[in-house]
């Protein structure tokens, strides 16, 4: 393959890659160069984990990276997730290798790794402490919201929250990689590896940041989590799987997919911000055009057929597609997407129920 027909799979649909000039250096330097994604195992995986996540890590499987996925059990201990308990968390981190395995990301195509690992190692806590001396307090404290949390000016926190950050590059450095990816509300843990890196003549990593899908509750004002106001948004309105009514799992049935999406925030007119419009732009066409069959009665124009996400906004926004047929068309293509996760976890229902108690508390 090419390396601008790869540079264009791991640039598509990215929010953000720091920087294009440094990704495509590395693409004509390296054939096979080494990516990794951190995630914290710490409850069932949505569209935006499983499909936004999972389809950006496709695409650079597909550009020829060594890939990695990171299971952060230490983090999400860190972090209060799932009661603290590290067997609950070692068990959801194997339900999110399932779970990714569903999309074809098997062991043996990536690569599957423990913070566990990591941390047994005098070398990871000297590469830690050196970045750490190399960061200050106040710029580990603004990296916070990375963990998914407000920090208020004077606010307690944990120390261990504290680590975190650090932690985080740690991994980044241990594992030898040449890309970050993440969501684009981790920016700041990357930005401090990428500083770090300079400082400790280390390898400085090329990073590729999602959008983050949101909450079918649309745009929501949940707390300040980044000085940039739109990003602040972004990530406060963020698709949470701690509210389920507004969260669209991988393994929901059909009936409950159609029904989570009628019931979506979804403006006449309003692409942006629009959590139908944004699931049919980072799920449905994330791998490229596609048709998207839009059922409708004659009286309203009839069925539509449309072959890019571009076509489909531009219809939405003039008013030519009602917020109903919009729906309906992306509840069908969205469990037919799916439909690899159906068949996945068919016969592993004790896992997801499981799961299901785990997220709920019990």
């Amino acid at each position: 393959m090419e390396v601008e027909d790869r540079f264009r799979l791991v640039e598509r649909n990215a929010e953000e890659v720091v920087t294009p000039e440094e990704l495509r250096s590395l693409l004509e330097a390296e054939g096979r160069p080494k990516a990794y994604w951190g995630f914290e195992p710490s409850g069932m995986m949505h569209l935006g984990t499983g499909l936004v996540c999972g389809f950006k890590i496709l695409d650079l499987v597909e550009a020829g990276f060594d890939f990695t996925i990171f299971l952060a059990d230490w983090h999400a201990w860190i972090n209060g997730k799932l009661g603290g308990s590290m067997e609950n968390i070692r068990f959801c981190g194997e339900y999110l290798r399932e779970g990714f395995s569903a999309l074809g990301l098997t062991p043996g195509r990536v690569k599957y790794r423990w913070a566990s690992e990591l941390v047994d190692q005098a070398e990871y806590w000297e590469i830690f402490l050196r970045i750490s001396k190399n960061v200050s307090l106040s710029r580990v404290t603004r990296a916070l919201p990375i963990m998914g949390r407000q920090i208020s000016p004077g606010s307690e926190v944990e120390f261990a929250w504290l680590v975190y950050p650090g932690m985080q590059a740690a991994d980044i450095f241990m594992l030898g990689v040449d890309c970050a990816c993440a969501g684009i509300d981790q920016r700041k843990a990357h930005m401090l590896a990428r500083d770090a890196a300079e400082k400790l003549s280390l390898k400085k990593p090329v990073c590729v940041h999602t959008h983050l899908l949101p909450g079918l509750s649309g745009p929501t004002e949940r707390g300040v989590y980044d000085e940039d106001e739109r990003l602040s948004l972004q990530i406060s309105s963020k698709m949470s799987k701690s509210l389920p009514k507004t969260c669209i799992y991988i393994h929901d049935p059909p009936g409950e997919v159609r029904e989570k999406i009628k019931a979506a925030y979804c403006p006449p007119k309003v692409a942006e911000g629009n959590p139908v419009m944004e699931i049919a732009r980072y799920v449905i066409f994330a791998r490229g055009d596609r048709t998207l069959e839009i059922p409708r009665a004659e009286k309203y124009g009839g069925p539509l057929e449309v072959s890019s996400y571009r076509e489909l906004e531009s219809l939405y926004a003039s008013g030519s597609l009602h917020p109903l047929d919009l729906k309906n068309a992306v509840a069908e293509a969205l469990i037919e997407t799916l439909e690899p996760f159906y068949r996945h976890f068919k016969g592993k229902e004790e896992m997801v129920e499981r799961m299901r108690k785990l997220e709920a508390g019990g």
